[in-house]
């Protein structure tokens, strides 16, 4: 049965015989993921009119076209979502058709709490906020009143009761390890209250608890330097050593109370997730305390230990196939991490073990991809379409609107590096190279879901072009158009010609002295790069771990440290993402159909008849049908079942195409330079 606030919602939406609503939605309301699945099942459709152009094709081909001919549509009942609160912004005959639209606005929906605070809480929290306002409020309250409010009911955090370091890490930990960070807002009104208290005075409290990245850098470094006072010394893993401390960073020496049994508790799973890296030390006191072990590899043995306990945390966590997209998004972030310490791992010295690990992997990989498989069934991943790009971009083609709103808050140059191919776990091994050169950089780690399928010419062109797949249906099978659709975009915000630039098959150090010239003599807004080093390697050899060992040895080139202090040094911020990602797979035989289906990849087929792909689904057994939100109508995939590929039979290769974790979420991160910080 429905919650509270999902009943109250849902009542808006009556099961009559209207076929057309509209929704005036500025705050997102309707975009809280079950509540879009439970409408689904009540036989709505929501579709954003964010476009009017591509609103307008899509709802005369799949709608208006079925109606008037008399036939079912796609489904009974249509929404069209607006994120204004003005109905008449939509089309006369839209508005002439359509049930007087259903308003969903925060202010009137919770009119005892400010409209400021409350717009800021994600939609999928509005759940506890709608139940703490019905019970627990009689009278209304002001702004910092609705943010205490907020922060207490939602957020499970009580700043005015913080009294002590301890209270603040242990609230902080707690927050970051259950994916809760903080609205910028909300940090802000939290930092306020504890610097009147004189606590963290001169720190910057708001970001650690709006950023996990931010507060995990200094939780990083205090813990390096927590165990050299015990005097455990060793070889930081993935991290650099800090710079000597001096007047100028000295304040950014945080002491953690680690030994404190509300923190050691929340730190012990951070290492296991991957979201802390242990220090390597060469031997351990048989004084030093059994928990902190958890963050310490003393030989390789304990190394196995340390990726024995993540893989048994890992299993746990495998979402289910309701999950929302943000629990996907942070397991596909916790799985790359586990798999390249696996990549990491000596196997000359595993045996047995190793062995095994390798097994349970494949199980977590079965069972993930089955959930996931399941998810895109249910139309979860179709629901994505419509998120916002606000925090983060959800899908490839949300990142130029991503990217336009950094640049309106104030981010004057923007550089998109598009690494082709690239899985979670291929990215932790470049953020590691660019962590041991040096250089101090910040990463502000999120994923992104590519197209299905997660081929290149479905995916990287909707990343550059900001268009859903069926809006190029003329280019879909290749990528000739990219470059003009990228700029198209830009131009369309405004700027010149001159202003945007955009280069592929980047991946060799020798091509960086023409592109810094091109760069600074054209002094480019905004940055298209495609560096394609991954994509083209791993087609060429037969497992991830062999990938693994070839980007080592690629990053040591010094192509990626040059490119990322170049661009840096030249006031770009970074964000790098990927198309696609990357499996490990066997070949079970090479379907021969000539020029039956449309794209012949090895993860996928794609056909241009549904009964064509019926009788090649028939024909080849275990092959996966699915419909995806957002095609060409036309553009019907079908899909290699497992870890399976459409190459000879028993060939072990890495592919992409299809339905995986780690080809469908793939890292989008922000790296930006810091200075100061130990």
């Amino acid at each position: 049965m429905s919650n509270p606030w999902h009943q109250r919602i849902l009542g808006l939406f009556t099961a009559d015989l209207s076929r057309l609503w509209v929704a005036c939605d500025p705050d997102g309301v309707l975009l809280d993921e079950k509540l879009l699945s439970e409408l689904r099942t009540r036989g709505f459709e929501v579709m954003g009119y964010d476009d009017p152009f591509a609103f307008r094709a899509e709802f005369e081909e799949r709608y208006r076209a079925a109606w008037d001919a008399g036939e079912p549509a796609p489904s009974p009942a249509l929404i069209v979502h607006l994120r204004r609160d003005d109905a008449n912004d939509l089309p006369w005959d839209i508005l002439r058709n359509a049930r007087p639209a259903v308003r969903l606005i925060l202010a009137e929906l919770f009119p005892r709490l400010a409209y400021s605070a409350v717009r800021q809480v994600e939609p999928e929290l509005l759940t506890a906020l709608f139940d703490a306002h019905q019970t627990e409020l009689q009278s209304a309250r002001g702004e910092g009143e609705s943010r205490d409010f907020i922060l207490e009911h939602v957020y499970q955090l009580t700043p005015r009761s913080i009294r002590t370091p301890v209270d603040f890490w242990r609230e902080a930990l707690r927050l970051h390890f259950a994916n809760r960070a903080l609205p910028e807002p909300f940090a802000e009104h939290v930092a306020a209250i504890l610097r009147g208290k004189n606590l963290f005075v001169g720190q910057p409290l708001a970001e650690w608890l709006s950023s996990k990245s931010a507060l995990l850098r200094v939780v990083q470094d205090a813990w390096y330097r927590y165990l050299e006072k015990l005097k455990l010394e060793g070889r930081r893993i993935t991290e650099p050593d800090p710079p000597p401390l001096d007047a100028s960073n000295a304040k950014t020496k945080i002491e953690i109370p680690f030994d404190h049994t509300d923190v050691r508790a929340i730190i012990d799973s951070m290492f296991l997730d991957g979201s802390l890296h242990p220090l390597a030390v060469s031997s351990v006191p048989a004084s030093i305390p059994g928990w902190i072990r958890a963050g310490i590899v003393e030989d390789v043995w304990s190394q196995f230990a340390l990726v024995d306990k993540s893989i048994d945390a890992l299993a746990a966590a495998v979402p289910e196939a309701d999950a929302p997209h943000k629990a996907w998004g942070d397991f596909a972030k916790r799985y790359g991490e586990m798999l390249s310490r696996v990549y990491d791992l000596p196997g000359k010295d595993g045996g047995e073990w190793l062995a095994s690990i390798r097994e349970r992997i494949k199980a977590i990989q079965a069972l993930s991809d089955e959930r996931l498989q399941a998810w895109v069934v249910a139309r979860h991943y179709a629901d994505l379409i419509l998120q916002p790009a606000t925090q983060s971009p959800v899908m490839v083609h949300h990142v130029p609107r991503f990217l336009r709103r950094r640049r309106n808050a104030g981010e004057a140059r923007v550089a998109l590096l598009v690494f082709d191919g690239l899985a979670f776990d291929q990215w932790v091994r470049i953020r590691e190279r660019l962590v041991a050169s040096g250089q101090s950089m910040a990463f502000d780690e999120n994923t992104t879901f590519a197209w299905l399928p997660t081929v290149t010419s479905v995916s990287r062109q909707a990343l550059f072009s900001g268009l859903k797949p069926r809006e190029f249906d003329d280019s879909i099978d290749h990528t000739n158009k990219e470059e003009a659709l990228w700029k198209a975009f830009w131009q369309n915000e405004g700027l010149a010609p001159n202003d945007v630039m955009y280069q592929r098959a980047l991946r060799q150090v020798g091509q960086l002295d023409a592109l810094q010239t091109e760069i600074t003599d054209r002094n480019p807004k905004v940055l298209g790069l495609v560096i394609d080093e991954v994509d083209e390697r791993l087609h060429k050899e037969r497992n991830k771990q062999d990938v693994a060992l070839w980007i080592g040895r690629w990053l040591e080139t010094g192509f990626v440290d040059r490119l990322f202090a170049f661009l840096l040094a030249e006031g770009f911020s970074i964000y790098v993402t990927a198309d696609h990602g990357n499996v490990d797979a066997v070949g079970v035989g090479r379907p021969n159909q000539g020029v039956i289906a449309e794209t012949r990849g090895e993860r996928v087929r794609v056909y241009r008849s549904e009964s064509l792909r019926a009788e090649s689904a028939v024909a080849y057994s275990g092959t996966i049908p699915l419909d995806i939100a957002g095609l060409p109508v036309n553009f019907m995939p079908l899909f290699a079942g497992g870890r399976s590929a459409f190459v000879p039979t028993g060939d072990q290769v890495v592919v992409h195409g299809g339905v995986s974790v780690e080809e469908l979420i793939v890292p989008f991160v922000k790296v930006s330079g810091v200075s100061g910080e130990g």
